[in-house]
């Protein structure tokens, strides 16, 4: 796929309709220890999810300045590439105090619910802001 400086509204309300029912199919699995324990794994992976919907956008669009399409990336990266703990892109300045999940180089990654839907809801937001 080439690069994409431009998605569909209607591509990025069904993108987003899929991450409210797999965080809702979350959710009715109830409160145990075994689903705190499952929950950073499986926000983990939604975020993997999400960048992989919109791996394609241009970074000449989406600027390099530590925005939350920045931070999935970098999030994303971290999760496959170094081992879920927080790592950088030097092409992107990430700062920790402006950013969603305050993740700090060096952090581990684990997503709880409360985490998923912040970061979702700014990536959506900046998305649509620079490629609808």
């Amino acid at each position: 796929m080439l690069a994409m400086n431009k998605y569909p509204q209607d591509y990025v309300d069904a993108c987003r309709r899929e991450l409210g029912v797999q965080v809702d199919a979350f959710r009715a699995l109830g409160s145990t220890p075994e689903v705190r324990e499952f929950e950073p794994v499986f926000f983990n992976n939604l975020v993997l999810r999400l960048e992989h919907h919109f791996v394609h956008r241009t970074r000449t669009l989406e600027k390099k300045d530590g925005n939350p399409l920045n931070e999935v990336r970098v999030v994303a990266m971290s999760l496959l590439s170094n081992g879920g703990v927080m790592g950088t892109d030097k092409a992107i300045r990430l700062d920790p105090a402006t950013s969603v999940l305050k993740l700090r180089v060096g952090d581990p990654i684990g997503l709880r619910e409360a985490d998923f839907l912040a970061l979702s809801t700014a990536f959506f937001a900046d998305l649509e802001a620079k490629f609808v």
